[in-house]
C-alpha cells in the first residue's frame, strides 16, 4: 500500500512529540520520583522486597468481578485458581484442583480438590468454598454477591454465557459431591471449560472474609483474602498494593521473597526511568521504542513476552452514523493501520485482517485481506451512507498503558488525524482506568474506544466468546447476530481442530464485515527486568504469579 508523503510527515511528527514527551517525562521523573517500600524518594528498591512496577491500579481485588489486566496481576499473588498455566505456556497445570475430567457426554465436569490447604484467615479451602465462590459469580440472587452495590460479575458472562437460569448460561449447576469434590452441569459440551475456569479472573476467595466485608470487599482498606503465595496486607490508593509471603502457603519452598509491592506507574516513560534508578525491580508494557534504552543499559535486560493479544478501535452501532455498517467500513479504510502499527509498535507489533494472534492462525478465514488504507474509498463509502459532509465523533482513550496500546494518547491522535482528513470530526476523550472500563457499559455506551484483549486460555473461544458472544456486546449497543451465536456454541462443542477450524474461519468472515471491534495491532508486549532478578517466567495470557521471582 503507497503511504502518501502528507500522511507520513503527520504521524512522524506525532511520533516526534511523543518522543520529546518521553525525554522529558523521564527528566521529571528522575527529579519527582515517589518512594517505594520506604526511605527517601531516591532509594533504591529494598532488597529484601520485591518490587514490580504495574501499568496502573487496580480495578478491585475480588476475584470474578474484573476484566482488567492490572487487577489480575496483583489478584494473581493473593488467590489460587482451580487450576493455573505451566510457566511460560497456556497449558494446564494442577493447583487447587489436582485432577479433573468430563464425562461422556461432555456435559459434566468433575474437579478433585487439593486437601490441607488453608485461606490466608487459617479457614479451610474445601469444595464448599469453590461453590460459594461460583455461585457468587453465577447467582445474581445469591446473598453474598452484593449486585445491589453494582457488583457486575461481567467476565463470567463474557466467558460463560449468562447467568443462572438464563437461557444463554453455560454452567447449569454446580454441586459438592464430597468435602473435596466440586461438580459442573452443563447445558451442552464445552471442550475448554477447565481452561477457562482456570482464567486469571477466577481466583478462590476466603467465604469468611467476603461475609466479613460484604460490599466492601476488595477495595482499599477492605480485605482480599486467597490461599496464594503472598497475603494482602495494605492498598495506597495511587500508590501501591503491599503484599507479604504467606508461611503456610502449600507449595513447599515458595514464594522466594518475603514482601512483594506493587507500585502503580501510569507512564512507561516513568517505569523505565524507576527501574533505571532501581527503585523497580521489573515491570510490564513499556513504549517499543524504549527498547534501545534497556539494550544500552548495562542493569537492565529487556523481556519479551509472547505475542497472544489485539488491540481493537470499538465502533458502537448504537450512535446513529455507525449503525451504517458502510460507515464502519469507512473508518477501517480512513485508518493507516499498517503505518501506525509501523510508528508506534516497529517490530514488536503486527497488523492483519484477523481479530485472533498468530498463535490461533489456524483458526482464521484463509480469503481475508486487510481493508485497504484508501481515504478516497472512505469517501465515497461515508456518502452513499448519507455523511458526505462527515459527522462528529467522540473517541475515548485509555489512560494507562496496556500490553496492546502502550502509549494510548498518541496513538488515538494519530487515528484522530486519519479520520479527519476525510471529514470525521474527532474529538478525544478519556477517564479515569476504572471509569473508563465501567462507563462503556452503561447505556449508550462511548461512541468509539480504544480497548484490547490478551486472550486468557490458548483457544479461539478466550477472544471471540468473551467479546461478541452472548453478554458480551454491551459495550457496542448489545450487537446481537444469531449465527455468529450458533458458530461460537459449534465451536465450543467441536472436538477435532479441523472441523473447528472451519466454524472460526466462518466467524472471522463476518466479524471482518461488521467492523465493530477494528482490529489495530497485535503486540509483543516489552518487559524489562533488573539484572538480579531471576524465576521470572513471562506468560503469553498477559500476567504471571511471582511466587517463584527472587532477586540477588
Amino acid at each position: 500500500m503507497r503511504f502518501h508523503g502528507l500522511r507520513r510527515s503527520r504521524l512522524v511528527f506525532v511520533s516526534i512529540l511523543f518522543a520529546v514527551a518521553i525525554a522529558l517525562t523521564n527528566c521529571a521523573t528522575n527529579q519527582t520520583q515517589a518512594p517505594t517500600t520506604g526511605g527517601t524518594a531516591s532509594s533504591p528498591a529494598s532488597v529484601g522486597a520485591l518490587v514490580f512496577g504495574s501499568g496502573g491500579q487496580p480495578v478491585n481485588l475480588e476475584p470474578g468481578n474484573i476484566t482488567d489486566g492490572n487487577s489480575i496481576y496483583v489478584q494473581q499473588q493473593i488467590y489460587n485458581r482451580l487450576m493455573e498455566f505451566k510457566p511460560g505456556t497456556p497449558d494446564l497445570e494442577p493447583a487447587l484442583a489436582t485432577e479433573w475430567s468430563a464425562s461422556p457426554d461432555g456435559k459434566t465436569w468433575t474437579f478433585k480438590l487439593r486437601q490441607d490447604v488453608k485461606f490466608h484467615d487459617g479457614t479451610d479451602f474445601n469444595a464448599e468454598a469453590v461453590k460459594f465462590n461460583v455461585e457468587r459469580w453465577w447467582d445474581k440472587n445469591h446473598p453474598n454477591g452484593d449486585r445491589n452495590a453494582g457488583k457486575q460479575y461481567e467476565i463470567w458472562q463474557q466467558i460463560f454465557g449468562g447467568f443462572k437460569d438464563e437461557p444463554a448460561s453455560v454452567v447449569q449447576s454446580v454441586s459438592v459431591v464430597d468435602p473435596y469434590t466440586i461438580q459442573f452441569g452443563l447445558k451442552q459440551p464445552f471442550a475448554a471449560f477447565p481452561n477457562a475456569i482456570a482464567s486469571g479472573f477466577f481466583g478462590i476467595a476466603s467465604p469468611t472474609a467476603i461475609k466479613k466485608a460484604g460490599a466492601s470487599y476488595g477495595t482499599p482498606g477492605s480485605l482480599a483474602v486467597g490461599t496464594g503465595a503472598y497475603v494482602f496486607k495494605e492498598w495506597r490508593t495511587g500508590d501501591r498494593v503491599v503484599l507479604e509471603k504467606n508461611p503456610t502457603y502449600w507449595e513447599a519452598g515458595l514464594p522466594k521473597i518475603n514482601q512483594l509491592v506493587i507500585r502503580f506507574i501510569q507512564d512507561p516513560a516513568a517505569r523505565l526511568a524507576q527501574i533505571r534508578a532501581g527503585q523497580v525491580d521489573f515491570t510490564v508494557d513499556l513504549a517499543p521504542d524504549q527498547k534501545k534504552e534497556l539494550d544500552s543499559d548495562a542493569n537492565l535486560q529487556a523481556v519479551a513476552r509472547p505475542s497472544f493479544n489485539v488491540g481493537y478501535l470499538a465502533l458502537n452501532p448504537s450512535y446513529k452514523p455507525l449503525a451504517d455498517v458502510r460507515v464502519r467500513q469507512a473508518i477501517a479504510h480512513a485508518i493507516n493501520r499498517p503505518e501506525i502499527v509501523k510508528a508506534f509498535w516497529g517490530e514488536l507489533g503486527q497488523h492483519n485482517p484477523h481479530f485472533l494472534p498468530d498463535a490461533l492462525s489456524w483458526a482464521n478465514s484463509t480469503n481475508l485481506q486487510p481493508y485497504p488504507f484508501d481515504p478516497q474509498k472512505a469517501k465515497q463509502l461515508l456518502t452513499e451512507a448519507g455523511y458526505a459532509n462527515g459527522f462528529d465523533l467522540e473517541l475515548y482513550y485509555m489512560p494507562v498503558s496496556r500490553p496492546y496500546f502502550p502509549t494510548p494518547k498518541p496513538i488515538a491522535e494519530a487515528f484522530a488525524a486519519d479520520l479527519s482528513a476525510v471529514g470525521i470530526r474527532v474529538s478525544l476523550k478519556t477517564k479515569d482506568w476504572a471509569a473508563y472500563l465501567a462507563d462503556r457499559r452503561k447505556p449508550p455506551g462511548y461512541q468509539s474506544f480504544m480497548l484490547g484483549w490478551t486472550g486468557d486460555y490458548g483457544d479461539p473461544d478466550s477472544f471471540y466468546y468473551a467479546k461478541y458472544g452472548p453478554g458480551s456486546t454491551d459495550d457496542i449497543g448489545n450487537w446481537k447476530n444469531e449465527r455468529v451465536f450458533q458458530l461460537l456454541n459449534q465451536g465450543r462443542a467441536t472436538q477435532e481442530q479441523a472441523g473447528r477450524a472451519k466454524i472460526y474461519a466462518e466467524v472471522d468472515e463476518i466479524l471482518y464485515k461488521e467492523v465493530l471491534r477494528l482490529p489495530i495491532v497485535h503486540s509483543q508486549p516489552l518487559l524489562a527486568q533488573r539484572k538480579p532478578i531471576t524465576g521470572w517466567q513471562t506468560s503469553p495470557l498477559g500476567s504471571e504469579p511471582f511466587k517463584k521471582v527472587s532477586k540477588q
